[in-house]
Formats: structure tokens, C-alpha cells, sequence
């Protein structure tokens, strides 16, 4: 019986060890992002039609790629609530910083492998 309780707490203590283990996920705060705006930019639009329905953006960021067919020239502008994504001159995603997009399908998710 003596030998038993060692067994036992050592036991308890290395299960504990394995059952203790958490991922953590920090989501910004909601108070802190700016409203999402009513309508985003549709990928297709040029950007001349962007600028003339949202108006001119707050940045305009210089190309970067287009060094090779693979590669396109991808522009960036920066409006007040979302920036727009342009390959050559036509809108490839409108994206709200600090929102990612819905998920849909989420009962398909699966967790990661750990390493």
C-alpha cells in the first residue's frame, strides 16, 4: 500500500502535465476598428470606376511586381474603412483591415497538426 500512494500522486502529477494545454486567440477589439462600409469595391471595376463612385483615396501606394507575365503589377489605395486591390487597373479584393472575412463551411474546419 505504501508504494501505491507514490505511484498514484506521480501518476496524478504526469496526467495533469498532459491535460494542461491550451492554444490562445487574441481578436482585436471591436471598439478600436473602424465601422465597415455600407459597400465595398467589386473585383472587375477599373479603377477609374472606383474613384469616381468612392471618390480619390486618402493613399495611393506604387505598384509592386510586374517583372514577369506570372508576376502582375499589383496596386494598393487606401481609403478611410477598407483598401481596394488592383492587378493592372482592375480590382482584384476590397478588404476591411481587422475584419477577415466571414467563414463559411465553419463545421468543416479542422484543428492544425501540432509539431
Amino acid at each position: 500500500m505504501t508504494l501505491l500512494k507514490p505511484a498514484l500522486t506521480f501518476s496524478f502529477i504526469l496526467a495533469l502535465g498532459f491535460t494542461a494545454q491550451a492554444d490562445n486567440v487574441v481578436m482585436p477589439a471591436q471598439a478600436s476598428q473602424a465601422p465597415a462600409p455600407a459597400s465595398l469595391p467589386s473585383k472587375g471595376q477599373t479603377m477609374a470606376e472606383v474613384a469616381r463612385h468612392f471618390g480619390e483615396p486618402q493613399q495611393k501606394h506604387a505598384a509592386v511586381g510586374g517583372d514577369a507575365p506570372t508576376h502582375p503589377p499589383i496596386t494598393r489605395w487606401d481609403y478611410a474603412a477598407f483598401s481596394v486591390f488592383f492587378e493592372h487597373s482592375h480590382v482584384v479584393d476590397a478588404v476591411v483591415p481587422g475584419r477577415p472575412p466571414e467563414i463559411y463551411h465553419a463545421e468543416q474546419l479542422q484543428q492544425a497538426a501540432s509539431k
